[in-house]
């Protein structure tokens, strides 16, 4: 497979890709507990080789966002990316108590408008805040055309089995929307273990028309992760937050198989088109695999 033989389509960019973000904001959240010792611990090592203070480690994924919608629409064209999804990105800062990352429906529905068509929007969930949040999403959804929730569990403290998030899923099966959710442990110091695959399964059975997607891989609970896939008809995952060749062998060999070729979705966490893209392209599974996985599987899991 070549670069642009697929129009692809990334379920889990981030608004700041987008150019959404001054300096001013960028290091405000930079400030905050967990994205410091993330960059002391788990990026540490990078930075160091590349001489980058810790209080600077901002710098380096601003570097690699765009500045506008103009120029990450460019950049789509040359690397053959049709659509890009966004959402509030609502993260909770354990350390502060306020929320880290944040962005407003109307700051999404600007970025879907200004996209013409190639941005999707999706809303947020905030558990301290239940009520407020789910007029957020209804109207995100009835009012701007929002097509899926993304939640961040690790953050806000509750599994996805707990009863504070299931508000959450009544609600999109209501609209009838997918409900995404970080799965697998953290980069910053935030519990871990809450992001286990495996507390989607009794969700799954409480709602079992609700389309689950399970992302960031599920690591290092892979296999609870693909067996949530495998088991559940409306759970799917998204492999976005890892670089394609940083892929653990399990999930390639997933990707690769009779399930996982139709229950993946490719996604970028903002980490990157172009790189993210041609990783996925060079992996080694079958062509007709990857472009499932690249586009065909987004376009019937949120209805595109």
């Amino acid at each position: 497979m070549e670069l642009m033989d697929v129009q692809a389509i990334d379920t889990m960019c981030r608004a700041g890709y987008a150019g959404i973000m001054t300096e001013a904001e960028w290091k405000e959240m930079w400030q905050m507990y967990e994205a410091q010792a993330a960059v002391k611990g788990t990026f540490g090592g990078v930075l160091k080789k590349m001489g980058i203070a810790p209080e600077d480690g901002w710098k380096v994924i601003a570097s690699q966002y765009k500045s506008s919608v103009e120029e990450m629409l460019q950049e789509m064209d040359e690397v053959g990316v049709e659509k890009v999804f966004v959402d509030q990105q609502l993260i909770w800062s354990r350390r502060h108590h306020k929320l880290a990352t944040a962005f407003s429906v109307e700051q999404i529905a600007e970025l879907v408008d200004k996209g013409k068509g190639r941005i999707i929007g999706g809303a947020g969930y905030n558990p301290w805040r239940i009520e407020e949040s789910l007029r957020d999403v209804e109207r995100g959804v009835k009012e701007f055309g929002f097509k899926y929730v993304w939640f961040h569990p690790n953050s806000f403290g509750f599994k996805a089995s707990d009863a504070k998030c299931y508000p959450l899923y009544a609600k999109c099966v209501e609209l009838g929307i997918p409900c995404c959710f970080q799965t697998g442990h953290s980069a910053e110091p935030l519990p871990s273990e809450i992001g286990r695959p495996m507390y989607a399964d009794e969700v799954a059975m409480d709602f079992p028309n609700l389309v689950m997607v399970l992302t960031h891989t599920g690591w290092p609970w892979i296999d609870e992760w693909i067996s949530m896939i495998w088991r559940h008809p409306y759970v799917y995952g998204n492999i976005g937050a890892y670089y394609p060749s940083a892929l653990h062998q399990p999930t390639v060999d997933f990707m690769n198989g009779p399930i996982g070729r139709t229950k993946v979705v490719w996604g970028t966490n903002g980490f990157g088109l172009t790189r993210c893209k041609k990783e996925l392209v060079e992996l080694p599974i079958r062509d007709d695999n990857k472009k499932r996985i690249l586009r065909d599987n987004a376009i019937e899991i949120f209805k595109l």
